[in-house]
Order: structure tokens, then C-alpha cells, then sequence
């Protein structure tokens, strides 16, 4: 029965990255290779496989994270992230479509959105309700996998609610900015959706504190020519200056800017 197919695949999945077709194939002799392939699809929508060439990836060793987990980061270089989220504020559009990253810089954001007729899309059911508070903002809840470290959803149904949606303006997080590899992070399917939301939106405004600069993880999910904002809280190092201004990246310091304010 398609049931135990499905937990066989399921097993295997859970104990190893990938099983190819031809494994599958030669444990179900007698089940055409389209119904097999089917099986995969099943578990592709249910957010458990990856399908890919040759077979399919498993999405919990895909989505085991090299960052912390989301509550470790709350509590993290708070009253930087708080810093550099009062000074993302004045970039918020009223009547745009806004894109709200699950990132814990962006939870201090919240208290400092004010209650004007925005129209947000999150992926953070703790953002989401949040922002829901406020009062006139209407607020999106993307659908699908929720990651319990990162305490967001992702994977190919988030994915797929993405399509019908338009960003103007995405305000994103990353876990590091290097030279190298761009704004990265430690989980493949925030990365990937990440990703499509920097190839939708018109302005693109990222919130970093300077824990990470210099710092590669393994997934890429866009470059600094991708990036019209990049907010931090101090300089950034000579290298990632150059390269930033190279791609016409306006950078603001946030620190700075309250010096400046202050005198």
C-alpha cells in the first residue's frame, strides 16, 4: 500500500540526507516508477522530502541549523538589535507590501512599527501576532513547516504561498555578511525563501549587528549588490566598506547616527 511506501521512504529519510530512485526502485519491484515518483511529491508537499536530481533530500538534515536557536538569540546583542531597529523604522511605506523576516533583530522592530495602514507578510507566527496588535496594519501568515529552533515557516508550501505574493519592500536578517559568500545563514529553507523574497522586493533593507560581519554559514542567500539598506551598529570591517560601496549599498550606522543626533 502507497501508506507503507511512504513510511519507508519517510524512515529512511529520517536516518540519512538522501535515497535515490534507484533504491526506491529496487525496493518496490512492482510499483511503476511514476507512482514511486509520486510518492516523493507527497512528501515534497508535506515539507519531510526535497526532491532533487536523482532522488530526494531529507528536509530534517537540510534544516538542522548551524545558528543558535531562536530563543538563545532573543537574548542576544539585544539593545544593539533595538538600535538598529528604531533606525529601519523611517524605511517602512504605508500602503506598501511589506515582507518581515523571522530574524530576532527584526522582533525589536515591532514595538517601533506605528500604527499606520501597512500591509505585511511574515513568515513568524510570533511577528505576526505582534504586529497584529498594533491595530491597523494588515498581517499575512505565510503558510506552511514550522522550524521549531527557528520559529519560522518554511519549505516548499511557504514557498509556494510566496509566488502569489508581491514584495515592495523586505526587511531581512542574516546569521553572517562576508566578502565571499554574501548574507548567509545556517538553515537551507529559510535561506531558500530568503532568497525569493530578495528577488521580489524593490528595496531590500537588511538588519545586521557587527557579531556578524566576517562570518560565513553554509547557504547563501543573496549578494551586497542584491541589498539597498544594510543597517549595523558600528563600521563595518575595511573590507565588507569597500565591497559595499562598490555595489552602492547605502550603510548606516545606527551608533552614529545617535552621536550625531545627541550633539
Amino acid at each position: 500500500m502507497y501508506k507503507d511506501r511512504r513510511e519507508w521512504v519517510r524512515q529512511q529519510l529520517m536516518q540519512r540526507p538522501f535515497v535515490s530512485y534507484g533504491e526506491l526502485f529496487s525496493q518496490f519491484p512492482n510499483v511503476s516508477q511514476m507512482t514511486l515518483r509520486r510518492d516523493i511529491d507527497y512528501l515534497e508537499r508535506t515539507g519531510e522530502a526535497i526532491k532533487v536530481r536523482g532522488g530526494a533530500r531529507s528536509a530534517r538534515f537540510l534544516a538542522e541549523t548551524m545558528d543558535d536557536p531562536y530563543f538563545s538569540r532573543m537574548s542576544e546583542n539585544v539593545e544593539s538589535k533595538r538600535r538598529i531597529a528604531a533606525g529601519a523604522v523611517p524605511f517602512l511605506e504605508v500602503g506598501r507590501s511589506i515582507f518581515f523576516d523571522s530574524g530576532s533583530t527584526l522582533q525589536q522592530m515591532i514595538p517601533c512599527v506605528p500604527d499606520e495602514r501597512f500591509v505585511f507578510t511574515t513568515t513568524s507566527p510570533a511577528a505576526a501576532i505582534e504586529l497584529s496588535r498594533i491595530g491597523r496594519p494588515v498581517v499575512n501568515l505565510v503558510g506552511g513547516w514550522l522550524d521549531r529552533d527557528y520559529q519560522a515557516v518554511s519549505g516548499m508550501q511557504a514557498m509556494k504561498y510566496l509566488e502569489d505574493v508581491n514584495i515592495d519592500i523586505a526587511f531581512l536578517s542574516p546569521s553572517g555578511l562576508s566578502v565571499q559568500s554574501g548574507f548567509t545563514g545556517g538553515n537551507y529553507n529559510e535561506c531558500q525563501l530568503k532568497k525569493a523574497v530578495v528577488e521580489k522586493a524593490r528595496l531590500v533593507v537588511m538588519l545586521m549587528d557587527l557579531s556578524k560581519a566576517d562570518k560565513s554559514l553554509p547557504y547563501t542567500f543573496c549578494r551586497l549588490d542584491q541589498v539597498q539598506v544594510l543597517l549595523c551598529d558600528g563600521s563595518l570591517p575595511e573590507q565588507l566598506q569597500m565591497q559595499a560601496a562598490a555595489c552602492n549599498v547605502r550603510v548606516i550606522d545606527v551608533t552614529k547616527e545617535e552621536t550625531e543626533r545627541e550633539r
